[in-house]
């Protein structure tokens, strides 16, 4: 097994950090506990004579519910209601809790994605305490949390854009912070699920509710959650089978154009191949999505393993989750039973190779614009994208993120590739992704716009080798699928 670890951390100091300690090691008390049934007002004179800003509402030993200051502030006082009412009529019983062994980068994920500052810890039903942002990273978490708050608040187009003009040195800071590729792609991405979801509420602020059932899903590095900061969008949405385009068009149409041009103007360019929801090839009932995928896999033409590409990367940002939970599994399966569609998707993979020449030495690009460098996206992260993108349709496997498709590939007996191999794989991603973060984090630093194409003269002769043997794992993995499936040649 090749260990790359040791080559990231000079790098990137790209060690787990704070934001990789388990919940369990942050908890500094145990929680302020009360019945659901004790008055509004002993509630917050317990808070108060605590000094916590929650109290968990417990019916013996099950939790049943959270209060906040927050909710004594938006629900009591503003709302005019007596401090004599019951706890329970204030509280959120919507939990979203974390078990012990999840990390602090897991609770600061889920408090940007939710909109809330305090995630119960929970082993199996018992509570061990409560997380807030203070207990992740005073430095660090308030930033992405507030940044998602005020997203959640944002009134109009014009404030998303400037709340997302922050993500560059969110990225940075988390960056220098020392947080490793995996946890800033999640935090980046949730960011942009956030904006997202915020200009749909917006779009149904001033188009009404829609008609039918839908669900507005994210493809490529935002399903994957994989991004770094700015980038163009590649999303779709899946209407329920009721839709009736007559009826319904005009109404989709608007939708998908406010919410495309809202995430332009928040500095996620409209995708160059058009592959948007306000592209009405991309905003289509459920049996037509089917259609969709049945011919790109029964009749596997370029242009349709492009699409196979982009959409068999999808995940569901907002809406009627079940109608990509549906379409997702049924396609999974009819991949998986493909040899001739999986062939061709390996061949199509073969397309980007790792930058090697014969000798094996790396092979930097030419010409005037990017001489003596390499391109780490396309000639480094995407062939690793792909690899797991086949291993996961040959494995019927539904994770979307590369290295959680690495890992339960890896771990499927009689999968696409070895155990060995997925680690040595998931280890090459995380160091490449890494030298790309901290190259992008150099060139902000010199007020130069980030790009994908690293200078080898950048890293030392000890980095070199390691980015090598990188290139070699990719190449060799590469060849195992390309005799594995004769048909990609």
């Amino acid at each position: 097994m090749t260990d790359f670890s040791a080559a990231a951390t000079p790098i990137t100091a790209d060690t787990s950090g704070l934001l990789g300690t388990p919940l369990s090691a942050l908890i500094a008390r145990a929680p302020l506990c009360l019945p659901p049934d004790a008055s509004i007002q002993m509630g917050a004179q317990a808070m108060r004579d605590a000094g916590v800003s929650s109290v968990l509402l417990m019916q013996g030993a099950q939790l049943c519910g959270i209060v906040t200051d927050r909710d004594l502030r938006n629900r009591v006082v503003a709302q005019g209601l007596s401090p004599a009412l019951p706890l329970r009529q204030i509280a959120s019983t919507a939990l979203h809790s974390l078990p012990p062994q999840a990390s602090a980068l897991d609770a600061l994920t889920l408090m940007a994605q939710h909109n809330i500052h305090h995630v119960p810890v929970l082993d199996q039903a018992r509570v061990l305490g409560i997380v807030t942002p203070r207990n992740v990273d005073a430095r660090q978490s308030p930033s992405v949390v507030q940044l998602a708050r005020g997203i959640h608040k944002a009134p109009d187009i014009a404030t998303l854009a400037q709340l997302s003009a922050q993500v560059p040195a969110l990225q940075q800071a988390l960056v220098h912070g020392g947080a490793g590729a995996q946890g800033i792609g999640r935090i980046v991405t949730t960011v942009t699920d956030a904006i997202t979801t915020r200009l749909i509420a917006l779009a149904e602020q001033q188009l009404g509710p829609a008609p039918v059932p839908w669900v507005w899903v994210a493809a490529g590095s935002q399903a994957r959650q994989e991004q770094t900061a700015r980038t163009d969008q590649d999303n779709a949405l899946v209407l329920a089978d009721e839709y009736d385009p007559v009826q319904h068009g005009a109404y989709f149409a608007d939708f998908a154009r406010f919410v495309c041009d809202g995430l332009d103007a928040c500095g996620y360019i409209h995708c160059p191949g058009e592959m948007m929801a306000m592209n009405a090839q991309w905003c289509q009932p459920l049996a037509q999505w089917r259609r969709y995928f049945r011919k790109w896999i029964d009749q596997p033409e370029p242009m349709a393993l492009l699409h196979s590409s982009v959409f068999f990367d999808l995940r569901a940002v907002a809406g009627h989750t079940p109608l990509l939970t549906q379409l997702r599994q049924e396609e999974l399966s009819r991949a998986q039973r493909s040899q001739l569609f999986l062939g061709h998707m390996v061949g199509n993979a073969l397309t980007q190779r790792p930058p090697l020449n014969w000798l094996g030495n790396i092979r930097p690009l030419r010409g005037p614009a990017h001489a003596g460098c390499i391109d780490l996206k396309h000639s480094a992260i995407a062939p690793m994208v792909d690899l797991a993108r086949i291993y996961a349709l040959a494995g019927g496997l539904e994770a979307v993120n590369t290295q959680e498709r690495l890992a339960q590939a890896g771990a499927l007996a009689g999968g696409e590739v070895s155990a060995a191999a997925a680690q040595d794989l998931g280890d090459a991603l995380a160091f490449i992704a890494a030298v790309r973060l901290v190259h992008q984090a150099r060139q902000a630093d010199a007020q130069q716009p980030p790009d994908n194409f690293l200078p080898l003269a950048k890293l030392s002769r000890f980095e070199r080798l390691q980015l090598k043997q990188a290139f070699k794992l990719i190449q060799a993995q590469q060849a195992v699928l390309a005799k594995r499936y004769p048909i990609s040649r």
